[in-house]
């Protein structure tokens, strides 16, 4: 996957979009990933990769890394019949990363736009706001200002729904 991450920073370099990295040992979880983040000022993502039940279509959620994500009531919220986690092999085909290093900075790779994306409200609510996130590999953390993410995401063509976790029971 290094090979991706050059990619995701050449194009960020393209974009004129400033970034922060930090590197760090390989973590699995967000939990494991902030005593490293210390430092840094904004605000730490959580990613799930999921498929809702029906329709078979696939979501990418970033939310506030504290924030608890109900599937229930999200599928309820999206009018969706249910969803839950997609495999790996899915997500390695859509967006070019393996589980651990989800990322809304895939979104890149996503080249047909297959992947829905979702994002909590809370990390929207000011443009100059750092918000940190892996960039395709779990051994580094990456912070871009919101301002710049938003450019970034309107780049690769997604739209970003965006959600009030804060309702989210």
């Amino acid at each position: 996957m290094a090979e991706h991450r050059t990619s995701l920073e050449e194009a960020l370099k393209l974009l004129e979009i400033n970034f922060q990295l930090v590197e760090h040992p390989e973590v699995f979880t967000v939990e494991a990933m902030m005593p490293y983040l210390e430092d840094c000022k904004g605000l730490v993502c959580k990613n799930l990769f999921l498929k809702d039940k029906k329709k078979k279509k696939l979501w990418l959620v970033t939310a506030r890394h504290d924030q608890n994500v109900n599937l229930s009531w999200l599928s309820k919220h999206l009018k969706l019949s249910g969803m839950r986690f997609a495999d790996e092999q899915t997500l390695m085909e859509k967006l070019s990363v393996a589980q651990g290093s989800v990322t809304p900075l895939a979104l890149f790779f996503d080249t047909n736009v297959d992947v829905n994306f979702v994002l909590d409200k809370s990390l929207s609510l000011d443009d100059e706001m750092m918000i940190y996130s892996h960039p395709m590999v779990n051994t580094a953390t990456l912070g871009m200002k919101y301002c710049d993410f938003k450019k970034f995401v309107a780049h690769t063509k997604h739209e970003m729904t965006m959600v009030d976790f804060s309702d989210c029971s």
